[in-house]
């Protein structure tokens, strides 16, 4: 079996203080962190998404025109080149060998709708790797990790979100979330 781990959208706009700052999210950063020095080498691919929103745009509706609805459409966050979009001070990423860019004009919130530094997607670094396994972390749990998850389950025979390591909005549609990746062949680690 080979392994790889997906890390969705640890970034300051995401973590307190941002945009759409979640609790808990610094603390999470730091989390994956441990995770990565005590277990990078058990992954063949260690894969880093982030929202890169275009800037002067609504990204396809993403960015509220007016008040955001928090379903549909959101305040501005994680803008290509901004501090929002870079990943937050707690995450290190030295482990990380691809970086996935994703939400460029569009709503963007699953990894595997973003491109690689070299243009391929999510999808084709897997297949590429021969990887059987993904392993989830990242924020938030109850959008861009449930989204990649979902998606994921299309993609690798087993899929795993490693729960400790995870932050979500709030908690009762963060287990929503976790209770979905369940149902549909996700196992919660």
């Amino acid at each position: 079996m080979t392994a790889a781990l997906l890390i969705v959208d640890v970034q300051n706009d995401f973590t307190e203080g941002g945009a759409l700052g979640v609790d808990g999210g610094d603390a999470t950063a730091a989390a994956i962190s441990l995770h990565l020095a005590a277990h990078a080498q058990d992954y063949a691919l260690v894969i880093a998404s982030r929202d890169w929103h275009d800037p002067n745009s609504d990204n396809g509706g993403h960015f509220a025109a007016g008040e955001p609805d928090y379903t549909d459409n959101w305040p501005v966050h994680c803008v290509a080149g901004t501090p929002g979009a870079d990943y937050d001070p707690e995450f290190d990423t030295t482990a990380v060998t691809h970086h996935i860019r994703k939400g460029q004009g569009a709503h963007g919130y699953s990894a595997f709708e973003g491109v690689a530094d070299d243009g391929s997607s999510l999808a084709q670094l897997l297949t590429g790797h021969d990887i059987t396994r993904l392993d989830i972390v990242g924020i938030a749990t109850d959008h861009c990790v449930r989204a990649s998850a979902l998606d994921a389950l299309d993609q690798v025979a087993e899929v795993r979100v490693l729960t400790e390591l995870v932050a979500g909005v709030a908690p009762a549609s963060s287990q929503a979330a976790l209770e979905e990746i369940a149902a549909k062949g996700g196992t919660l680690a």
